[in-house]
């Protein structure tokens, strides 16, 4: 997972649980992100890559 593009489909804020949609086992899945940064808000449609992965569905992002 680590690595992986992908795009927000729900508002990551600080303090806050957003949604990415990635591209992994031939399909689109949705997961839980947080953003790498505490500080930073990412807004619905930003680019994002993965930097870690916590099974089975979190993730936390870096703003490409």
């Amino acid at each position: 997972m680590v690595g992986k593009i992908g795009r927000v489909t729900g508002t990551i804020a600080p303090g806050k649980l957003g949604e990415v949609m990635v591209a992994v086992r031939g399909g689109t899945e949705a997961f839980h992100a947080y953003a790498s940064d505490a500080d930073e808000t990412m807004a619905t449609g930003s680019r994002i890559v993965i930097v870690e992965y916590y099974p089975p569905r979190t993730v936390v992002v870096a703003r490409m």
